[in-house]
Parts: structure tokens; sequence; C-alpha cells
């Protein structure tokens, strides 16, 4: 970060699927990000202030293309990506996700319980594969504790 941009900046990051229409109803509709602009073979999402793009890429998916790593009991899928929210609406999105039908990977929980890195988490993937996790900290100064 340069000091005449001040807070964080957006990030932006593009991934494969394998079928735009899915990534829509799956990005916009369950998860609830504002489409952007869009082609025939992308589309750009809002994702809490950061830009994403679902590119549809034929024969290259993410399905099974990710290792595990253990992060305090669970196998934590690599790659992944998500965002750190408020607690309340790490909350909402975890019910909206449950009534939606979502598949999860790790369950909504609380990991690091009583450590400085204590954290709401879920894990889960879009109909591509691409893996998600949502996070939140009650404190968010937390973010990056170590003591």
């Amino acid at each position: 970060m340069t000091q005449d941009s001040p807070g964080l900046s957006p990030f932006h990051l593009a991934f494969p699927v394998h079928d735009i229409a899915a990534a829509r109803e799956f990005w916009g509709g369950i998860m609830g990000c504002p489409e952007g602009r869009s082609s025939d073979d992308w589309v750009d999402f809002d994702f809490y202030g950061h830009q994403i793009v679902a590119h549809q890429t034929p024969g290259v998916v993410a399905r099974n293309a990710h290792g595990t790593n253990p992060v305090d009991g669970h196998d934590v899928p690599v790659p992944h990506f998500g965002i750190v929210l408020g607690l309340d609406e790490w909350k909402a999105l975890a019910a909206r996700l449950t009534e939606a039908g979502v598949t999860f990977q790790i369950e909504p929980h609380v990991r690091f319980e009583g450590q400085p890195g204590e954290q709401a988490t879920m894990f889960f993937t879009d109909p591509s594969g691409n893996a998600i996790e949502m996070k939140a900290f009650s404190d968010r100064t937390k973010l990056f504790a170590t003591d």
C-alpha cells in the first residue's frame, strides 16, 4: 500500500468456470454478488468491493484441482480464496448458503478458539469446484495477531 492510497485497495481475481450461467446463478444469486461487465465467456462480480471474474474456460475446471493442508484439525483445500466479513454478516451468509443447499467442505465453525487468531470459518466450492473460504473475526484487529 502506498501513502497516497489510504485503506485497502480492491483486489482482482480471475478464475476458471465450466459454465457462465451456473457461475451467474451461484455468484450472483446465492452469494449475492452484483454483476458488473460481462461477455459471452466471462463475467465480473462485485465480491464485497473486490473484483472477481469468472472466465468460462473449456477443458480447464477447478474441480478436484486442489490439495489439502491440515489446519486446526481440518483438511483445508488449497488453493482457495475468500473474504473476511463481520461476524454478523458471516453468520447470515452461512445461513443463506445452508438454506440454498450448498455443501460445505468444512462446516461453519470457530477455529483457534481462545487464541489470538480465533476466527469463524467455512469452506465450500462454487459449481466449477473453486474452493472458497469465508471467515470472520469478532475483533478484526486480530487478523494478523500472533500473540
